[in-house]
């Protein structure tokens, strides 16, 4: 192979991991959303249920 070919892969290579990172990234965000409004629903929910037993 010719060093522009071994260039282009480590670049190929390199521009892939980034790639993966910000993908996993993303992935964590929304997680993390998800879970925030499960937990701010969950806590409307229990207050309105204990206000209402009250």
């Amino acid at each position: 192979m010719t060093d522009s070919s071994n260039a282009n892969k480590a670049r190929n290579l390199k521009i892939a991991r980034n790639e993966e990172a910000k993908q996993v990234a993303g992935s964590a965000r929304v997680s993390i959303s998800a879970i925030v409004a499960v937990v701010i629903v969950g806590g409307i929910l229990f207050t309105l249920g204990w206000l209402g037993l009250r």
